[in-house]
């Protein structure tokens, strides 16, 4: 896979990202071209479903780059993040050394060579001897706090200070892109070193460019009254509002059972597609549904 070159302004990011079949506003172009630029990562905030993860799978897809996703979760260390010896082989090669009678100090630079260290997503990332890459950090409000610390010195200088070994530093840095979904906030100390943005739910005209290039086999006029309904919702009191995954899914799904337009009916049968809480479900069903399809036939 050889790298594309960089687009030279907000218009070829926003391109390249239409590519990818990501339809992108303005302000969001303008971040991302400007991470690609300066070489900043860039930290995505937002609700679940709002596309922030897929901006790293198509930058990777389009610039031709190695996609390295660290998925986040509460207790992830060091060695899962960025990297650890691999014992086993260490353990064998004490064996050999001692049936053939090697000294202990050659034993001891040599269990601590490269070949036996195993890469995690963060050094993967940046090593110089593999091709360049994008960098997914993904959910990083689910980590712990501590973790964070760990990761300044990453984005910092693109680089990871391994005591036995050395320092190992990026020859082509990374494109990194961080996203989180605010179940906490994240230290002020990682933002400093990252752009930001805040990518929210989009318009309806956006949402519908979306769904066209999403879900292309899904008939127009349905579309336009799935984005409509999905507006609509968004505006209720309900425990979770729907991303845009869930309106692509919700449109396929519908488009599966050959509906040409909203109906009651199969906006009943299909609510599971859209929202993913039985309380949602219960409040939405009924009465709340057949308004809103009614509403939505309407404005499309």
């Amino acid at each position: 896979m050889t790298p594309s070159p960089l687009p030279a302004s907000v218009a070829e990011t926003a391109a390249l990202l239409a590519r990818g079949d990501y339809i992108a506003d303005r302000a969001l172009a303008t971040s991302v071209h400007l991470a690609l630029t300066m070489q900043r990562p860039l930290f995505l905030e937002g609700e679940p479903g709002t596309g922030k993860t897929e901006i790293a799978k198509v930058l990777a897809a389009q610039l031709g780059r190695r996609l390295v996703r660290l998925q986040c979760y509460e207790g992830l260390d060091l060695a899962a993040a960025a990297y650890e010896w691999d014992h086993a082989r260490q353990l064998m090669e004490i064996r050999l050394a001692e049936t053939a009678g090697t000294s202990r100090t050659a034993l001891r630079q040599s269990l601590y060579a490269p070949e036996f260290l195993l890469r995690r997503p963060l050094l993967a990332a940046i090593d110089p001897d593999l091709p360049p890459a994008v960098l997914l950090i993904d959910e990083l409000d689910r980590a712990d706090e501590p973790f964070e610390a760990f990761l300044l010195e990453v984005l910092g200088d693109f680089q990871i200070t391994i005591p036995e070994l050395g320092t190992i530093a990026a020859t082509t840095k990374p494109v990194v892109v961080i996203t989180s979904n605010r179940t906490r906030e994240v230290h002020d100390a990682i933002r400093r070193r990252c752009l930001y943005q805040w990518v929210d739910y989009p318009d309806a005209a956006r949402e519908r460019a979306i769904l066209a290039a999403r879900a292309p086999g899904v008939p127009a006029l349905l579309s336009a009254q799935v984005v409509a309904f999905v507006q609509r919702i968004r505006t209720t009191d309900i425990f979770k509002l729907p991303g845009v995954a869930e309106t692509i899914d919700w449109a396929s799904a519908l488009a599966a059972l050959d509906e040409i337009e909203l109906a009651p009916g199969a906006v009943n049968d299909t609510l599971g597609a859209l929202l993913k809480y039985q309380d949602d479900i219960a409040k939405i069903r009924g009465e709340v549904a057949a308004r809103l399809t009614e509403e939505a036939v309407r404005a499309a």
